[in-house]
């Protein structure tokens, strides 16, 4: 039976594939790099502020994990649902598409009352647990103090700009993310240098531009500009729902909650055989990192909705010409961003810093972390392609393998067999390359075949 999509232009069905999904991504490029900006500015002044600079960005990494773990609470509850959304959509159940919407958005409330509640409760001795020391906690409770006051509004804000562009609005989805962005660029040298209110205002900054990006993504959602807005009677909490929500969204969950296991398994080793200069290293490394796989994180974004909308409209030949461009691009893209660590690797490192010390010593670790940065491509277009189809189980285990089952191991066991604080950077490229090539050699051999079969099915029909 062929469907027909109800919203005419946004229905992601004509037209060349690669120019719709370069459409979508443009913008969630832009929205993301400027997003970065939230937490990278704070870094870049952090580190600048003199003596006690080095240290107070120490500290400022000791926090990762946990800012890690309540996005994965945002992409566990809010864009675990925006495939389904999609999928509902392309289908043309409208009704269905608000109801995941609405779900999410409580799902999202809640979870972020019971997490800020918990943070401030355990946070001495869970940043303890993480690495600190302690003349890098007092840094790392003072953000922290300001920062989880704007829990909710950094998981609203995160969690549901996806259903934004899910409709065909990409534009306002980075509108709001680059409107709150540039509220922080403003305010983190007048409250940082200013007031001199140092990483607390760095914190107070970003609660501030925070909650401006919520107040754009519910204005949109809930007003005539949506096709399928945000509705009170679709926030009562639906079993079904709810289930297809969390069973996607364990998968953004479990690459955000094994990002986070590898940051505190990272910090803790550093602490361990290389102190505070290498944890704020890592920290240097890992923002670096964050800059680099913004373009492939906003490719992957842009081209989810519209593979998710083609799959709920039987075009499969649309489904796989966006598979191929997501890996082509995303490894050229990767080669090049490569050579550039690769051949410049100061230069990144000065954006961060002034201390000549963690610098010289930075730089080998830098490129040790980058190698093999090209199978990160891999790694997405597998990851991505499971996630746009509704695949739970593969997006999950491949979320799992490479960070979990491979990193976490690894940086604990290679500083033991004689490569020391090295050993924690080597563990990041051989993930890279045994879960980036695991990942996408199984998604050809299960999503080829799975299309194949339906294009079949619709034939036959």
């Amino acid at each position: 039976m062929k469907r027909h999509s109800l919203f005419g232009k946004n229905d992601f069905a004509s037209g060349p594939v690669w120019k719709i999904i370069l459409i979508q991504a443009a913008p969630l490029i832009l929205a993301q790099l400027v997003h970065l900006l939230y937490n990278v500015v704070d870094r870049i002044y952090i580190g600048h502020m003199g003596a006690s600079g080095s240290m107070a960005l120490t500290g400022i990494g000791l926090t990762f994990p946990i800012v890690t773990l309540i996005m994965g609470f945002a992409a566990l509850f809010g864009t675990g649902g925006v495939p389904l959304f999609s999928i509902e959509r392309g289908a043309g159940n409208p009704r269905k598409a608000g109801r995941i919407l609405g779900n999410s958005f409580t799902l999202i409330v809640l979870s972020s009352v019971v997490i800020t509640a918990l943070c401030y409760v355990f946070r001495r001795p869970v940043l303890f647990a993480f690495g600190a020391s302690e003349e890098s906690y007092v840094y790392a409770r003072d953000y922290l103090n300001v920062y989880l006051a704007g829990t909710a509004f950094s998981m609203l804000a995160t969690g549901l700009n996806g259903y934004i562009s899910a409709q065909g609005f990409p534009q306002f989805g980075m509108l709001t993310t680059v409107a709150g962005a540039l509220i922080n660029i403003i305010l983190d040298p007048v409250f940082i240098f200013v007031l001199g209110l140092g990483v607390s205002g760095a914190a107070a900054a970003t609660v501030i531009s925070q909650a401006v990006s919520c107040a754009l993504v519910l204005h949109f959602l809930v007003g005539k500009r949506a096709e399928i807005p945000l509705a009170a009677f679709d926030m009562r909490l639906k079993k079904e729902t709810v289930t297809g929500i969390v069973k996607l969204g364990a998968s953004n969950f479990v690459m955000q909650g094994t990002t986070c296991a590898v940051q505190i398994v990272c910090n803790s080793t550093l602490q361990t055989y290389g102190g505070d200069l290498f944890v704020g290293i890592m920290t240097v490394v890992n923002s670096i990192r964050e800059i680099f796989m913004l373009p492939v994180s906003g490719l992957i974004g842009g081209s989810q909705p519209v593979i998710s909308f083609n799959y709920g409209a039987e075009k499969y030949d649309r489904v796989t010409r966006g598979i191929n461009f997501n890996t082509l691009s995303g490894m050229a893209y990767t080669l090049a961003a490569w050579a550039l660590v690769y051949f410049f690797p100061r230069l990144w490192f000065g954006i961060f810093l002034d201390d000549g010390e963690m610098i010289s010593t930075g730089i080998e670790m830098l490129r040790i972390y980058f190698f093999g940065f090209v199978f990160m491509s891999f790694q997405f277009a597998g990851q991505s392609t499971f996630l746009a189809l509704g695949d739970a189980k593969h997006a999950i285990f491949f979320s799992m393998l490479r960070k979990l089952i491979i990193v976490v191991p690894l940086t604990i066991l290679l500083p033991m067999l004689g490569y020391g604080v090295k050993g924690v950077f080597y563990a990041e490229p051989v993930s890279n390359i045994i879960g980036g090539l695991a990942s996408y050699i199984t998604m050809r051999l299960t999503v080829y075949r799975r299309i194949k079969r339906k294009t079949g099915e619709k034939s036959d029909g």
